[in-house]
């Protein structure tokens, strides 16, 4: 039988197959790119977790170099003092607070899950408007972000307990719920902060339980009354609606800094802050609310739903 000549390719087959061997080695240079990435991204997550466990906590192998505030002024004590006065007035007959009195114009902006990226960013806006907040914190954050917490510190914002790790308490039973809020009250103490007397429940989930060790360790649980949901990212404009629309005197309200892309609550803020001092409203801290304008007893405890 006789042999078949082989068949050269035409012109445009040799095109194709040109075509073919460079669009394979741009999806191998991709290939390798993304491989170099994921072990990257591996690490990261692995440094995360092992700081997230609280592992080398007792010698500290696991966090950075610590830059600790300055022992605080004559003035700073003071306020501290009566701070802390006020605090102790109110858990005389409350177990929580979710709003001020509403007898004074009076609004508290509070932002939860940091310190993080977007922390400097909130601080600086806050600094321009000449406006004290109230940050409830994350402990393990601090290991990476700790210098936000100084820095807010130095310039007179409020750090309140956001637990270690961003725990759903009432699926913990009590003494890993000890654990969860006292951990984050020393990792602040350890920064120069004032051992704190406010907490926030992640997820606003908490139970009896939570209550207990709140009183066992002298903190006053607080909660919000306006809900920016900016945790769902819904846009800047939609943030700032949301606030102007629930704010009314005594309000607290729920903002975040970290815990997520927060480049929206960012955008959102200096908008927030001119439009409520329109409306007449002084933002404070949640501890000058509470010595301006006290809660009144017997207030509801909220139930949230969908919380960030």
């Amino acid at each position: 039988m006789p042999t078949r000549s082989p068949v050269m390719p035409s012109e445009k087959e040799l095109r194709q197959l040109a075509a073919t061997r460079r669009r394979r080695q741009v999806q191998r240079r991709r290939a390798s790119a993304l491989g170099a990435l994921g072990v990257l991204v591996l690490a990261v997550s692995i440094a995360i977790e092992a700081g997230s466990s609280g592992q080398g906590r007792k010698d500290g192998s696991a966090a950075p170099h610590v830059a600790v505030v300055p022992p605080p002024g004559e003035a700073t004590r003071r306020r501290l003092a009566a701070e802390s006065r006020a605090i102790d007035h109110v858990m005389d007959y409350a177990s929580f607070i979710a709003s001020g009195g509403g007898t004074k114009r009076e609004i508290a902006l509070t932002f939860d899950d940091g310190p993080g990226p977007y922390t400097p960013q909130v601080l600086r806006i806050l600094r321009q408007f000449h406006v004290k907040a109230t940050f409830f914190e994350v402990g393990f954050m601090e290991r990476w972000f700790h210098s936000s917490t100084t820095k807010a510190l130095q310039e007179g914002h409020t750090i309140g307990d956001h637990t270690e790790r961003h725990a759903k308490l009432a699926r913990l039973k009590r003494p890993e719920q000890r654990e969860q809020i006292v951990s984050q009250a020393e990792w602040l103490e350890k920064l120069g902060a004032p051992r704190p007397r406010l907490f926030r429940p992640p997820f606003g989930s908490f139970d009896a339980r939570t209550f207990r060790v709140l009183r066992n360790n002298e903190m006053l649980m607080v909660l919000w009354s306006v809900d920016s949901q900016d945790y769902r990212r819904p846009g800047a404009k939609a943030i700032v609606r949301r606030v102007l629309g629930a704010a009314k005197p005594g309000a607290i309200v729920l903002l975040h800094d970290a815990g997520g892309r927060r480049s929206q609550t960012v955008a959102a803020l200096p908008e927030i802050i001119r439009k409520l001092r329109k409306r007449n409203f002084k933002l404070v801290t949640v501890p000058q609310l509470i010595m301006d304008d006290p809660p009144p007893p017997g207030q509801r405890l909220p139930r949230y739903r969908g919380v960030g």
